[in-house]
C-alpha cells in the first residue's frame, strides 16, 4: 500500500496535488497527516522524507519527496491511469504548464496563501501577483481551447496538470479573484470532483493554526 505524507489539508498546497490526483485516479493509499508549525513538526516529517518537507510519497523502499515529482512517479507507476495525455503534443504541454506552476507564481503564492476555511473576501492585487493571475488564465484559456474538447479540465480528463492547479483554484474562490467564463467553467469542474470536496470538508475540520497562512492574522476567519 502506497503512503502519503502530508501536511494539514487547510493550508498545504503541495500535499493537495498528490492527494486530489490519487484519489481521482482510484489509486489506493494510505495517509499520514504531520500538522504543520506544531513543536515537534520538523522532527515527525524527518522520519519520512529526506528534505524535512511534506508531501512525501512511500512505496516499499522506495520514497519520493516534491509533489511534481510524485505525480511523475504515479504515471510512470500507474500507466493505466493516465495522469499525462496520451496526444504527445497535448502531453508536452501538460508537462510544460504543471512545471511552470511548480516553480513559478511566487507572487500569488504569498499575497494569496491556501486556506480553504477563510470565508470568501476578496484582497488588492499587487502588481506582481496581477501578473501571475493573467499568466495562469492564459494558461487555462489555451489548454481548454487546444485540448480540452474530451471534457471540464484542462486536457479533457483530469490529469498531472490540473492536480497541480487545483490549489490555485482555491485561492481564486477564496479571495475572490475575478476570472473569465473559461477560468470560471474550469473552477467550478475542480470543485465539483469528490476528491476536492473530501479533501476541502476535511480541512474545515481542522483545528490547527498556520499563522503565517493567516493574512488577518492574528484574527483567524473561519467559515460559519
Amino acid at each position: 500500500m502506497l503512503r502519503l505524507v502530508i501536511g494539514n489539508k487547510n493550508y498545504s498546497s503541495w500535499s493537495m496535488r498528490p492527494w486530489v490526483a490519487l484519489t481521482v485516479a482510484g489509486i489506493p493509499f494510505e495517509e499520514t497527516v504531520i500538522p504543520l508549525d506544531q513543536p515537534d513538526t520538523k522532527a515527525e516529517i524527518a522520519r519520512h522524507s529526506p528534505t524535512g518537507k511534506v508531501p512525501c510519497l512511500i512505496d516499499g523502499d522506495i520514497r519520493v519527496w516534491e509533489s511534481l515529482a510524485i505525480l511523475e512517479y504515479l504515471a510512470e507507476r500507474f500507466p493505466d491511469r493516465a495522469l499525462w495525455p496520451v496526444d504527445p503534443a497535448a502531453r508536452a504541454v501538460a508537462r510544460a504548464v504543471s512545471a511552470e506552476m511548480h516553480a513559478g507564481f511566487s507572487a500569488l503564492r504569498k499575497l494569496l496563501p491556501m486556506n480553504l476555511w477563510r470565508p470568501i473576501e476578496s484582497r488588492a492585487l499587487t502588481p506582481e501577483a496581477a501578473a501571475n493571475v493573467e499568466r495562469i488564465l492564459a494558461i487555462w484559456r489555451e489548454c481548454r481551447e487546444r485540448f480540452g474538447a474530451g471534457g471540464p479540465f484542462l486536457f479533457g480528463a483530469f490529469g498531472i496538470a490540473d492536480a497541480m492547479f487545483a490549489p490555485v483554484v482555491t485561492r481564486f474562490r477564496t479571495y475572490d479573484v475575478a476570472v473569465d467564463d473559461t477560468a470560471a467553467r474550469y473552477m467550478e469542474a475542480v470543485e465539483s470532483l469528490p476528491a476536492f470536496k473530501a479533501w476541502k470538508a476535511q480541512a474545515l475540520k481542522e483545528t490547527w493554526v498556520v499563522s503565517r497562512s493567516e493574512i488577518d492574522w492574528p484574527e483567524v476567519k473561519r467559515m460559519s
